[in-house]
C-alpha cells in the first residue's frame, strides 16, 4: 500500500504535465482501490471522481502467485496478464517499486523503453530496465518525481495526489459518523508491515484516552488480521476509542474526514499524507528521511538509538520502545492546535 501512494504523486504530476497521455498502472487486486472507486470496472476508463488518475488498471496477483508458483491457476494468470499488457502497446513502462517482481512485470509489457531506479530496492531487479536512472533524492516520493521526469523529458514537482471517491464508501462513512463520533476526529493505526516497526497497542492505547478527555474522537483503523491491535486500543482507552474495520475505500473516506492521523510507518500514515491531512509519525527501524511523512504538516518521532533496519523482525525496535506515550500525545495535540490555527 505504501510502495503505492508513495508513487501517485509522480504519476499525478504526469498526468497534469501531459493531459493527453494513456496511463495504465498493473497493481495487486487488494490494491485497486487507491486508484479506482470499487464500485466502478477497470476498463471503463478515467473519470473525474471515480478514476481520476489512469486509464486502465491492469491486475497482477504477485502476492498470490509467490505462495502458488507452480499452480495451474498462477501459470494461466501469468500468461494471461502478459497477453494483456502487450495488447495495449504500451509505448514506455517505469518500475517505480524496484522490485524484482515489479521489473519483471515491467518487461512483460514489451514496451520498447522500461525504465527503474539506477539503484532498485533489490539489487537484482536492474537486469530487467533498458534505461536505469539515478535518483539524486533522499525521500522516495522525490525518486519517484525523477523517475517520472525521465519518461516527461522534464523536471516534475511534487503534486498532491488525485485518489478516487466510492459512492457506498463515502455513504457507509457517513453513517458511521452520524452514529458514533462527535468532536474532531483523530485517526490512529496501530498496525505495521512487520513487528519491528509496531509500537505497543496499549500505548495508543494511552494517547487515545487522553485525546478523548480533550474532546476528541479517535477512531481506530484496522484491516485484515489487524483486529486485535484495534481491540487492544480500544481496551487500554477505557473504551474511549472506537473501532473502525474499513477495507481500502472506506479509509479513504474516513481520512478524508479526519482532523488528524496518529501511526507508524504504514500505509494508512502515508494515505494521510497524500490527502493533505496532519499526521504524527511513530518511527524505529525505517528512516524518516527515506520513507517518512511527506506533502502535509507532520510530527515524526524517532529515537536515537534506532538504525536503519528493513528485516522483518517480530519485536518491536528498542528505539521504538524508547517512545512514551506522553511524548506522542504532546506531538498531536501541538499538531491539531496548529492546523486548527492554520485552517482558522
Amino acid at each position: 500500500m505504501g510502495d503505492i501512494i508513495h508513487a501517485l504523486p509522480a504519476i499525478t504530476a504526469l498526468r497534469e504535465a501531459h493531459p493527453g497521455w494513456y496511463l495504465g498502472w498493473v497493481v495487486e487486486p487488494r490494491w485497486r482501490a487507491l486508484l479506482c472507486a470499487e464500485s466502478k470496472p477497470d476498463d471503463f476508463g478515467r473519470s473525474t471522481l471515480r478514476m481520476p488518475l489512469v486509464d486502465q488498471i491492469h491486475r497482477a496477483n504477485t502476492r498470490r502467485w509467490s505462495h502458488q508458483p507452480l499452480s495451474g491457476s498462477t501459470i494461466e494468470d501469468i500468461f494471461r496478464t502478459r497477453r494483456e499488457l502487450r495488447k495495449f502497446r504500451y509505448d514506455v513502462c517505469i518500475d517505480l517499486q524496484g522490485s524484482i517482481r515489479s521489473a519483471v512485470v515491467s518487461r512483460w509489457s514489451h514496451a520498447p523503453r522500461v525504465i527503474g531506479p539506477k539503484a532498485p530496492r533489490e539489487s537484482v531487479a536492474r537486469r530487467f530496465y533498458k534505461e536505469c536512472i539515478p535518483t539524486l533524492s533522499a525521500h522516495v516520493i522525490e525518486q519517484a518525481l525523477e523517475l517520472a521526469g525521465a519518461i516527461a523529458g522534464e523536471k516534475l514537482s511534487y503534486t498532491q495526489a488525485s485518489l478516487p471517491r466510492d459512492e457506498y464508501a463515502e455513504s457507509w462513512c457517513e453513517q458511521f459518523l452520524c452514529n458514533e463520533t462527535s468532536g474532531p476526529i483523530v485517526l490512529m493505526n496501530p498496525g505495521a508491515g512487520w513487528g519491528a516497526k509496531q509500537w505497543p497497542a496499549e500505548r495508543y492505547g494511552e494517547v487515545a484516552k487522553a485525546l478523548a478527555a480533550k474532546g476528541y474522537c479517535v477512531v481506530v483503523n484496522t484491516g485484515p488480521s489487524e483486529e486485535y491491535l484495534a481491540r487492544e486500543v480500544v481496551r487500554a482507552s477505557g473504551r474511549s476509542a472506537l473501532m473502525a474495520e474499513c477495507n481500502v475505500s472506506q479509509l479513504i473516506s474516513l481520512t478524508r474526514r479526519s482532523a488528524l492521523m496518529v501511526a507508524g510507518d504504514t500505509g494508512p500514515l502515508h494515505l494521510a499524507c497524500a490527502l493533505g491531512k496532519p499526521v504524527v509519525g511513530i518511527f524505529g527501524p525505517t528512516d524518516p528521511a527515506r520513507n517518512g511523512p511527506y506533502g502535509s504538516e507532520n510530527r515524526v518521532l524517532r529515537s536515537p538509538l534506532s538504525k536503519r533496519d528493513h528485516s522483518h523482525k517480530a519485536a518491536p525496535e528498542a528505539g521504538l520502545m524508547t517512545i512514551t506515550p506522553e511524548a506522542v500525545l504532546g506531538a498531536t495535540v501541538e499538531l491539531l492546535q496548529s492546523s486548527s490555527r492554520t485552517s482558522a
